[in-house]
Formats: C-alpha cells, structure tokens, sequence
C-alpha cells in the first residue's frame, strides 16, 4: 500500500520475482473489470463507485495465495478491504510528500483524486486523511530515491522478522 506515485508497481514486480510468487497490479484489473479507464469510473460512479469496484476486484484477488499485490492507494480508506489484506503481509511504501509530488509530475498517468486546480493541495488533503491508515500496515519501509528493485531487496531482508514460526508458538 501507498500513495499514488510511491512505487508500488514498480516494486512490487521485482519483490515477487524474488519470492517467486505471482504479481498483480490491482488498477489495471479493476479497469479490465470496469471496461474503461480510472478515471473514466471517476467520471462516471464517482469515488465511491470506483472504491466498490475496487473492493470487489481486492474480494476476488485476495482469494489467491502466493501474490504480491500492488494496490490503489485509497484502498486504505475502506475498513473492510484491511480484512482482505491482512490475510497477508501488508507493506506501505512511505515516501515523503516532496518525492512524491515530483514523481507524480514526472507520471503521465491520470490520478483523478489530482485534477484540481491546486493539485498540490489535493496531494495534503489526501495524505493527511490516509497517513494513519497505511500506519496499521505490518511493515512501513521509508523511499528516499532508490530504484525499485534495491526497495524489493531491503523488503526481502525484513520479511524475516514478520513471519511467525507456527512451530515456535506452540505451547509445551
């Protein structure tokens, strides 16, 4: 999980390459469900529509096992969607709101949740809201600049310390 722009595609490929595990960029699957693009769901059902949609696409992956999953970054604003995910490892990938409003500059891709007229402001507003729910993630890992596959490294490193050993919790 993360803000728009914080890479979760773009690392979330190599990371599953490393586990050997699938990967699935959950945008592109709700704009196959839905027909159209983001944000032409946006234009039509509204943010509301487009989370329903998005909660029914997460429903159908989070029936999967072995994936990586890259999200939308509203996934968070739905309580019931933190059910789905924590039937795994919940990572958010934390960038810090300078590094973030540059790589969205750099991105061609539309994010409706921007189209304001101070994008700037709408970029606060949304973090604001948000900062606290990707805090109930397993894992935060903080990106400064680096590349996506030294991120998946520094992932794989950490994921040790999360998974609980059944064996070691038995009691005697």
């Amino acid at each position: 999980v993360g803000m728009m722009g914080s890479g979760k595609s773009s690392t979330g490929k190599p990371l599953a390459e490393r586990l050997g595990y699938g990967f699935v960029d959950a945008d592109p699957v709700i704009e196959q469900v839905a027909g159209c693009t983001i944000q032409e769901i946006f234009e039509r059902d509204g943010e509301a529509g487009f989370r329903d949609l998005e909660t029914q696409v997460l429903s159908a992956i989070s029936q999967r096992h072995s994936l990586v999953v890259a999200t939308g970054g509203g996934v968070v604003t739905r309580p019931e969607n933190w059910g789905m995910m924590h039937q795994g490892i919940v990572i958010w990938l934390d960038v810090e709101r300078h590094q973030l409003l540059q790589r969205l500059e750099r991105d061609t891709t539309q994010r409706p949740l921007l189209l304001q007229s101070d994008p700037s402001d709408a970029l606060d507003r949304i973090l604001e809201q948000r900062r606290p729910l990707y805090n109930e993630a397993d894992l935060t890992v903080v990106i400064d600049d680096e590349p996506a596959d030294v991120v998946a490294d520094g992932i794989i490193q950490l994921l040790p310390a999360l998974i609980k050993d059944p064996q070691m919790q038995r009691p005697e």
